[in-house]
């Protein structure tokens, strides 16, 4: 009975952790309004009622999407290990995770889009967003006190206005890949720039940190 019941909770985590996944493409590529839970549903075999059944209905299902998508890149600083590392490279080092995640993640870039295209009225329903990119922001200011303390960092440095610098520059170079290179004929996801851009981050918010 006891296996029973533990591969019942293996087939329901299974079956939440696809939904997640198909919804997160869907709500990414259609937006809120033009996701169908109907299209979900059928790219992964199920019902509506399944998905009610797990989330209670599209809005919880889209902000479902949202808390997994922004804990990922949460865990993702918290998996850096910058603590035995100089500040300087500390900060490289947290800048290079959200480089890396969000090239990797491009439906993250598009939820950020969809939820600033509505005024984040949704994501204003999860406290738990609120404790999740504070931690991040917390990191940051640690690695900044740390600098300061040791004569690397200027002492008017708002960890906020890091974050803010390190986020703007990964989200805009996979965000505006398409018009940018409408416009300027270049690619900014182009495989033999990458490492160019990513120096380029680091050099960006090291040389502002400096004293």
């Amino acid at each position: 009975m006891r296996a029973e019941t533990g591969e019942r909770r293996r087939d329901a985590e299974r079956t939440r952790t696809e939904l997640l996944d198909v919804a997160t493409d869907e709500f990414a590529d259609r937006g809120y309004s033009g996701a169908r839970v109907d299209e979900i549903a059928a790219r992964t075999r199920t019902t509506k009622r399944m998905i009610y059944y797990y989330f209670g209905g599209k809005e919880q299902l889209y902000l479902a999407v949202l808390e997994r998508a922004y804990a990922e890149i949460r865990a993702a600083e918290r998996t850096a290990d910058v603590g035995h590392l100089d500040p300087v490279a500390a900060v490289r080092r947290l800048a290079e995770v959200t480089f890396d995640h969000h090239e990797a993640h491009p439906a993250f870039i598009k939820l950020v889009g969809v939820e600033n295209a509505q005024q984040a009225k949704h994501m204003n329903h999860v406290a738990r967003l609120v404790d999740l990119n504070s931690s991040a922001v917390d990191l940051l200011r640690e690695v900044l006190e740390r600098g300061h303390a040791e004569g690397l960092f200027r002492d008017d440095v708002d960890a906020l206005d890091v974050h803010m610098m390190i986020s703007s520059f990964c989200f805009f170079r996979v965000a505006n890949r398409h018009t940018w290179g409408a416009l300027f004929d270049r690619d900014l996801l182009d495989p033999d720039r990458r490492e160019h851009y990513r120096t380029m981050l680091g050099d960006l918010v090291t040389g502002y940190l400096r004293k």
